[in-house]
């Protein structure tokens, strides 16, 4: 992983341009190759590529994994409900844009 994406991670906002490696995702959220594996088969990310040694990641999966272990960590959901609560709240955030285009 390049300095200038490492920078990337440690910020707040991730661009769709920015692409991570599995052992990138891994270490930047600190979590071992099977657990992103793992949340990759629930479908909460979707690498580029066709086998774990292939894949890439958009910025934005470093975010939705954290948020997978974090609803694990602090709500004690398993990783079936994190994918369901993130579809929620990806469909929240959907309703919220047609309202501020409708509101408009």
């Amino acid at each position: 992983m390049s300095k200038d994406v490492l920078s990337l991670l440690t910020g707040e906002v991730l661009e769709d341009s920015v692409e991570l490696t599995l052992a990138d995702l891994c270490r930047a959220c600190r979590v071992p190759a099977d657990r992103v594996i793992e949340i990759v088969e629930e479908g909460i990310v979707e690498p580029l590529g066709g086998d774990p040694a292939h894949w890439r990641f958009h910025g934005v999966s470093l975010r939705r994994v954290g948020c997978v272990l974090r609803l694990e960590r602090d709500l004690g959901v398993n990783t079936a409900g994190a994918a369901l609560a993130l579809q929620l709240l990806d469909e929240i955030e959907t309703l919220r844009t047609r309202l501020q285009r409708f509101n408009d």
